[in-house]
């Protein structure tokens, strides 16, 4: 049986420590990168099999539903099987997944391999904070979680950077194809680095255990306000990124789609505002600051009904940079509300963010087949407005005692 004795945990400086660090840094990179290297790829797949962008956009949604769908039992089962061997398992299966759609003719044999895609890589966001909170002494912990946050952010700009330069100049096929056989390599890379599980328990679950787990969760007033603006906010963010592109490709503006690829560099942008609002959070109250980043999310929006092109982009960015702020907020407000269910409270912020990017990622396909980047605009301005009015709510809600302590914050 594993110890959980100090000595075991893992320190920062030390070999084991920098290879548990660059297998962290590959699960979120490779994780990412898999499953949303294809979302700048959409008015290619509409052209291709000559669906609607709706329908297009299915190739994301049916991924991040399945695997919204899947954390909490991946979680599960990682408690009886292990971390590290569950890690494994997804990584490798996901890259395999994704190499077979490259090549598959019709458009439903590629949606199913999108969707069996999210099943393999539910293990990766469900289990790796978990993994890193068991392995990691506590000094490290904030640091190695910052390295897999950036590699995971990472991943999901450069697949879709990666697969628009490519499908440009040889096909989609060759574009998705390579982000497979890429982050294939990347999953020996991770099972060669990533330890052994030494503070690991395997363990069993029971129904009684989940209701018990989700009834503590229950009594806590601010965490379903939370959730709610995990739905909100990520099936803005996920709309928003996923019919621009249609936009920019069309007249008057008649991008190429390596230049609709490169909006994603605004990711990086992100990356900063994150740490910068989650700073910011820490010293003046989560309460103050969480509108805040809606705000800019909102205005950002907005910038986008414009027409120069300049405006547009601008635009694009300010609502990631908005975005990217409020996750870092509420991520971090359901760890400390979560403390006595953390894993728990952790995998259903995810689920429901997954949820609100494969739900509301696809409803705003009808918007946009119906009004256009207007109609676009209004439908994710409406979700921002509900979601600022559950800010506003979370100001009310009672907070905790000042010596609670956080769980780990939810995975990107």
């Amino acid at each position: 049986m594993a110890t959980d004795s100090a000595s075991t945990r893992i320190s920062a400086g030390t070999p084991a420590y920098r290879r548990f660090a660059l297998a962290l840094v590959i699960a979120g990179l490779a994780t990412f990168a898999l499953l949303y290297s294809v979302q700048s790829l959409l008015p290619v797949f509409a052209r291709e099999f000559h669906v609607s962008a709706a329908e297009s956009s299915l190739v994301v949604s049916l991924a991040t539903g399945a695997m919204a769908l899947m954390l909490l039992i991946a979680s599960v089962i990682s408690d009886r099987v292990g971390r590290r061997e569950m890690m494994v398992v997804s990584l490798f299966a996901g890259a395999i997944l994704t190499l077979v759609s490259a090549v598959l003719p019709s458009w439903h044999a590629l949606l199913f391999t999108r969707f069996l895609t999210g099943i393999a890589l539910s293990g990766i966001p469900a289990i790796a904070m978990t993994y890193l909170a068991e392995e990691v002494d506590a000094k490290s912990i904030g640091g190695t979680m910052g390295l897999y946050i950036a590699g995971a952010a990472i991943g999901g700009m450069v697949g879709r950077i990666s697969s628009s330069v490519i499908a440009d100049w040889l096909g989609w096929r060759a574009a998705v194809g390579t982000i497979g056989v890429i982050c294939l390599l990347g999953a020996f890379v991770f099972r060669w680095a990533a330890p052994p599980s030494r503070s690991f328990v395997s363990r069993r679950h029971d129904l009684a255990s989940v209701l018990a787990s989700i009834h503590i969760l229950r009594r806590d007033a601010g965490l379903p306000w939370l959730y709610a603006e995990g739905f909100l906010l990520m099936g803005s963010f996920i709309t928003i990124y996923n019919y621009v592109s249609f936009r920019l490709l069309a007249p008057p503006y008649s991008l190429s789609q390596s230049a609709v690829g490169a909006i994603f560099l605004f990711y990086i942008v992100g990356s900063f505002v994150s740490t910068w609002f989650g700073q910011l959070a820490g010293r003046l109250g989560r309460r103050r600051v969480f509108w805040i980043p809606i705000l800019v999310f909102l205005a950002g929006v907005g910038m986008t009904a414009a027409s120069p092109l300049m405006v547009v982009v601008a635009g694009i960015g300010v609502a990631t940079a908005g975005y990217f702020g409020a996750h870092s907020v509420a991520s971090s407000w359901v760890g400390r509300r979560g403390h006595a269910a953390p894993a728990q409270a952790a995998s259903f912020y995810s689920f429901f963010m997954y949820v609100g990017s494969s739900v509301l990622g696809s409803a705003g396909g009808v918007a946009w087949s119906r009004a256009g980047w207007p109609g676009v605009a209004v439908f994710t301005i409406v979700l921002l407005v509900l979601a600022l009015g559950a800010a506003i709510r979370l100001t009310r809600v009672r907070p905790l005692p000042q010596n609670v302590a956080a769980g780990p914050p939810a995975a990107v």
